[in-house]
């Protein structure tokens, strides 16, 4: 491991430039083009088997040891978002209105960095490591589906990830068996009314009101018809009626998410929203349109490899603390592969215990301590070699 810790430590300055890189060079979920083609040849020159293209737009490279053994899988995602950068920093994005604002950046540059440490020690190996690099994790269906059933987790025995998480200070590491990260789910609606002046609000059906008292009715169903042991969040974020202040809408439309670990209640809230919306509806005599999408299912650790982790983290001295957290209510597609195969996800604290301004995930002025590259990668990296020699 002292090799490991080594190399790394002396191509650490090659991970900040790499994760600078990406970060000024952001490229929107399946979009992506250059950044996959900068992967792919970064794995190329290091002589790993490299295909591109898996399902879509994703890169698998290959890296086997010296001898035969079990085969563990990395995963790292490279997908940007549609945000406006905020930052006023030497690396700030270049494409307008794109932004690594979740970490992605620092996920690739921590993955190919480690890449290239273990082919240093490919000698010492035993066993295969496949690096997964994926596409599109912002935006539903995602690309980890269409990964897996192009068929990146052949042959693979466990799979490990990693998100760098801007909140938790760094050197801590947050990790639990079982549900994770929660399903993501979304929905629409359309309200059609009758639009008038606002004038005569009597031979009207108003769609803001209508949607108005959706969004308010909205609100009981998990603390009313939602199990109180079962975490469960509705957010409303969109809520349109384009109309002039003195006209009363004919049409509003709605959009929201869905979060929840439990598959009854997942499906209940399905059911109790159209429920809530025929109601309000019903009142008045509007007609709606319903969509529900169902996006990423739960992350779920396994609890062999989750309490294998938790031990590992005792040995690197950069983790100060490795914590069992609390499920996040964010989503995360890394749940189709604990759905194949045994593994586990964690997060690395990547907040700057000194910065006086911290920002969440997906915010325009989103940053991460790039110390918490190092720390992942070293994570990653024992996680690894420990495996293959159980």
């Amino acid at each position: 491991m002292e090799k490991l810790y080594s190399l790394l430590e002396q191509h650490y300055e090659e991970m900040i430039s790499i994760r600078r890189y990406l970060h000024e060079h952001p490229e929107l979920s399946f979009q992506e083009v250059k950044t996959p083609a900068y992967i792919a040849d970064y794995h190329r020159q290091l002589g790993h088997e490299v295909k591109e293209k898996v399902g879509g737009r994703g890169v698998v490279a290959t890296l086997r040891g010296e001898k035969p053994g079990k085969t563990v899988a990395l995963r790292a995602d490279f997908d940007a978002l549609a945000i406006q950068e905020a930052n006023d920093i030497p690396y700030k994005s270049k494409v307008d209105g794109v932004m690594h604002a979740c970490g992605h950046d620092g996920h690739t540059a921590t993955l190919l960095v480690l890449a290239k440490v273990l082919n240093q020690l490919k000698d010492e190996l035993e066993g295969t490591i496949v690096f997964i690099h994926q596409h599109a994790e912002e935006v539903s269906p995602g690309g980890a589906i269409a990964m897996i059933e192009d068929g990146c987790l052949e042959g693979v025995d466990v799979i490990f990830g990693t998100h760098l998480w801007a909140t938790e200070p760094t050197g801590n590491m947050m990790i639990k068996s079982g549900p994770i990260m929660a399903a993501a789910d979304e929905f629409e609606v359309t309200i059609q009314g009758k639009g008038g002046h606002g004038a005569e609000p009597h031979i009207t059906k108003d769609a803001i009101v209508i949607g108005s008292q959706f969004v308010m009715n909205v609100q009981q169903i998990v603390s009313r018809r939602i199990n109180p042991l079962y975490p469960a969040v509705i957010s409303i974020g969109h809520f349109e009626a384009l109309n002039p202040f003195n006209v009363i809408a004919d049409t509003a439309v709605l959009k929201g998410t869905v979060r929840t670990f439990d598959e009854e209640a997942r499906s209940m809230i399905e059911q109790e929203l159209e429920k809530v919306l025929q109601a309000a509806c019903l009142a008045i005599d509007a007609t709606y349109q319903f969509k529900y999408k169902h996006g990423y299912p739960a992350v779920r650790n396994h609890q062999e490899e989750t309490d294998f982790l938790v031990e590992i983290a005792k040995h690197i001295k950069e983790i100060k603390k490795a914590r069992e957290c609390e499920p996040l209510m964010a989503g995360e597609d890394f749940s189709y592969y604990l759905q194949h195969v045994k593994g586990a996800f964690f997060f690395i604290g990547a907040c700057d215990p000194q910065w006086t301004e911290i920002y969440p995930h997906h915010h325009p002025k989103f940053n991460i301590d790039e110390q918490a590259l190092l720390i992942a990668a070293k994570t990653l990296g024992v996680a690894t070699i420990q495996y293959l020699q159980k």
